[in-house]
């Protein structure tokens, strides 16, 4: 990929917008072509994950990958949007930490959960937020989520500081309200940081200056700009192989994989099985060629071009 392609991992400040985040890249580097794989709330901070250019076709995969966030919750209120900037709808007592810690358990694994009210979740063709703002009653549906470990880092009534690993689509604010509730309480979170994107970090990403510092934003978000290399994919778990001059040509003009599946080598320390569902092809000089997805063929399957640099 050339030019403005690539990733570019970004601290995102609490009282900016993801939106009003992307605006500042695309001022910097010159293109619209920008977009993020997972929004944080205007409230939250943390890493939030920007791709430029071609490689906005590859938000999928980074938006299903799982997610850390480390957040606050205040027992004893919920409000009407699970989040400071909301107002109070109903009070309860604090919960013990003995209680706390004593549900915390019931969240492990796969659970059932209701999204906010105020998000961007679809109802009936419009988004959630702006049916309640509109005054219409909305009533969320549950939907799977996966929970692998949610951790007390400290309490100090009556907040509560955890530490979530969790599934695409988790709303922490629910979470928050799920468990106050589940401890014979009610809640809201008032402070929401992520800290981990599939491998990527909030260690590694880029610090803004001050809004108004245009000349110093734009030096930093170029120099911070990653290409579609080895590193990224292997942050998200997908295996490499690496094409030959001739492959990587025929593969860029978009020609039947057929044999070319066979002309293209593991990269060094890969070792593909035959049930791998993604594989990233590179040519000779580390460039992204190809990515590849497993398709449905007849009763088997068999590999196709999902991006490609011509697509």
């Amino acid at each position: 990929m050339r030019g403005t392609d690539g990733i570019l991992l970004l601290n995102k400040r609490p009282g900016l917008t993801s939106f009003e985040a992307l605006a500042q890249i695309k001022r910097a580097l010159g293109t619209g072509k920008v977009g993020h794989t997972g929004t944080l709330d205007k409230f939250a901070s943390g890493l939030l994950l920007v791709l430029v250019g071609r490689a906005v076709k590859l938000a999928s995969w980074f938006d299903y990958s799982d997610k850390v966030y480390e957040g606050t919750i205040k027992f004893g209120q919920e409000t009407d949007t699970l989040d400071p900037e909301g107002t109070v709808v109903v009070e309860a007592p604090v919960p013990s930490q003995e209680a706390l810690e004593a549900v915390l358990p019931k969240f492990w694994g796969n659970i059932m959960q209701a999204p906010p009210v105020y998000s961007a979740v679809h109802v009936e063709g419009r988004r959630a937020h702006e049916l309640v703002r509109s005054g219409e009653a909305v009533v969320m549906k549950e939907r799977p989520v996966t929970i692998h470990s949610l951790e007390l880092l400290s309490w100090e009534p009556p907040l509560a500081k955890i530490r979530v690993r969790c599934s695409k689509g988790t709303y922490i604010r629910s979470l928050a309200r799920d468990v106050a509730m589940a401890a014979g309480s009610r809640g809201h979170l008032v402070q929401l940081c992520r800290t981990v994107v599939a491998s990527f970090t909030l260690a590694e990403a880029l610090n803004l200056a001050t809004p108004g510092a245009d000349s110093a934003n734009t030096a930093a978000i170029a120099a911070a700009l990653r290409p579609l290399d080895v590193a990224v994919f292997a942050a998200l778990g997908i295996p490499g192989m690496a094409a030959d001059e001739e492959t990587a040509r025929a593969m860029i003009q978009g020609k039947p994989l057929g044999s070319l599946l066979g002309r293209l080598t593991p990269l060094p320390g890969e070792t593909l099985t035959g049930d791998v569902f993604s594989i990233a092809v590179f040519d000779q000089a580390g460039g992204l060629v190809a990515l590849l997805n497993r398709q449905e063929q007849g009763s088997g399957w068999s590999y196709g071009y999902v991006y490609g640099s011509v697509q």
